[in-house]
């Protein structure tokens, strides 16, 4: 069963690890989501900008109908200028502090997931536990990996957000999230996961298919 451990960053024996990989194991990859993708994607930071835009053009186009003095109608897209800065900026704040905060790790063995911006938290995930894998591309090169795991694996969905499939809350699949160069690491993780159940007598073969949804906030739409 998967295991998650709770560990600050500093202590790590090896970035991204919760423990010393044992004999034989092997680094295959590490790295990131990416701030822009997750703020763009997941967080529509670029609706809720052009929310507050929309809101500025009606404040002085509803003031100039009604006869509003000059300043008041400055005050106003002022005030939403103001509001828009700070909603954009911990939103930006937060996509930043994931993408410092996470670590993704792909071995010959297994696939850790170093995350948590409050709290964080390792998912210690053995191949032996991954059933499936599919990936979905946000433009040419970015996209995510999902991997769904063994019924009796047990995940939390909200506390594996962001890095999970969405909507996908009875049965949560593992998810490496909004990756620059998703093809590029969907490949390793084919490699190193076909050449495991090689090596277990138990051959499997397996494709990444383009179909997964793309994962998204609890109230958010899907991804564009």
């Amino acid at each position: 069963m998967s295991q998650f451990v709770t560990r600050e960053h500093e202590i790590e024996p090896v970035p991204g690890l919760p423990g010393l990989p044992p004999a034989g194991e092997v680094i295959l990859w590490q790295g990131r989501p990416s701030a822009n993708l997750l703020s763009r994607h997941l967080l529509k930071v670029r609706w809720i900008g052009g929310y507050f835009l929309l809101l500025a053009a009606w404040a002085v186009i509803s003031g100039l109908h009604d006869g509003r003095e000059m300043g008041g109608l400055v005050f106003s897209v002022a005030i939403l200028a103001a509001l828009a800065a700070v909603l954009v900026g911990m939103i930006e704040l937060f996509a930043w502090a994931v993408e410092k905060t996470t670590l993704y790790t792909i071995t010959t063995e297994r696939v850790v997931m170093r995350f948590g911006v409050a709290l964080s938290m390792t998912l210690n995930l053995p191949f032996r536990q991954v059933e499936a894998m599919s990936t979905a591309k946000l433009d040419d090169k970015a996209g995510m990996i999902a991997m769904a795991v063994a019924a009796d694996t047990r995940l939390s969905w909200l506390i594996q957000w962001p890095h999970v499939r969405g909507w996908r809350f009875s049965r949560p699949e593992p998810c490496l999230v909004y990756l620059p160069e998703v093809d590029k690491v969907a490949g390793v993780l084919a490699a190193a996961y076909g050449q495991f159940r090689a090596s277990q007598a138990n051959p499997m073969r397996i494709t990444l298919s383009q179909t997964m949804p793309v994962a998204t906030a609890p109230a958010a739409v899907a991804a564009e």
